[in-house]
């Protein structure tokens, strides 16, 4: 039997075939009327305050204070003490935390090459650049940028090298100090050492109240001022190199029991 819509088209010149049934078809669903409505987030009672970025960084930077040198380095040539990326990143996390601020690595540009230790040893160098995102509880972003640089024998040189771009973000970023004496707050009055050429020595030395003793004096003098090679003219008119001069005259001198 047909139906009144075969009939109308048949009349109309038309033939319409319906389509057969396609059996078990998924059901077709209007997603458009299943979108979820958008909620506003309430914080809760352990929820940091809802305030821009800069405010919640600055609520941070409050709260940390001061990060001490607590930690030493030593090679067996240089010695000092440091703030390590480990102990700033202790005081950063939790305070970061309760204000409700992330610290995100955005972008990494980094740059390697080959080098080597001053003991021969075959190492890689790592340099990167970093772009942060200090990112507020509200979602707006203070975006920031900081490098680090680390050298490795092994595959660690990138992550070494990021780690030190973080502390230098913290500590940098966050104006933390270390808390320690202020290093102006002791001077001292430097005075300019002078600076004696060799034939300055030239009339001491010629001298022969001189004593044996202070032309060995000299003599260190003038080794610690790497002048012993310096040419001068001596007492009779020749050329000879002023330390060999201040042995000749201090054998003599020694030699005449002059003290």
């Amino acid at each position: 039997m047909s139906t009144i819509t075969e009939r109308a088209a048949a009349a109309a010149g038309r033939i319409d075939t319906p389509s057969a049934p396609v059996e078990d078809a998924p059901p077709v669903e209007d997603f458009t009327s299943a979108a979820a409505p958008m909620v506003d987030y309430e914080p809760g009672d352990d929820d940091p305050e809802m305030v821009p970025v800069h405010l919640a960084w600055l609520r941070v930077r409050k709260d940390v204070r001061s990060i001490a040198k607590g930690e030493e380095y030593d090679d067996g040539w240089s010695k000092y003490n440091f703030r390590g990326v480990d102990a700033t990143v202790m005081a950063f996390a939790p305070v970061t935390m309760r204000h409700g601020v992330n610290v995100i690595p955005h972008k990494i540009d980094a740059t390697h090459r080959d080098t080597k230790t001053a003991k021969g040893k075959a190492t890689r160098e790592c340099t990167v650049t970093v772009t942060w995102h200090i990112i507020g509880p509200r979602g707006d972003i203070i975006v920031a940028q900081s490098q680090g640089e680390a050298l490795d024998a092994g595959d660690k040189g990138t992550a070494k090298a990021q780690s030190v771009a973080l502390r230098v973000l913290l500590l940098n970023g966050g104006l933390v100090p270390t808390g320690d004496p202020d290093p102006g707050s002791n001077t001292i009055d430097r005075g300019e050492a002078s600076v004696r050429s060799a034939v300055s020595y030239l009339d001491e030395i010629c001298d022969p109240n001189t004593s044996a003793g202070r032309l060995r004096q000299i003599h260190f003098e003038l080794k610690q001022g790497n002048l012993l090679g310096a040419l001068i003219t001596n007492e009779v008119g020749a050329e000879e190199q002023i330390g060999a001069m201040v042995v000749r005259i201090g054998k003599e001198r020694a030699a005449g029991g002059s003290e």
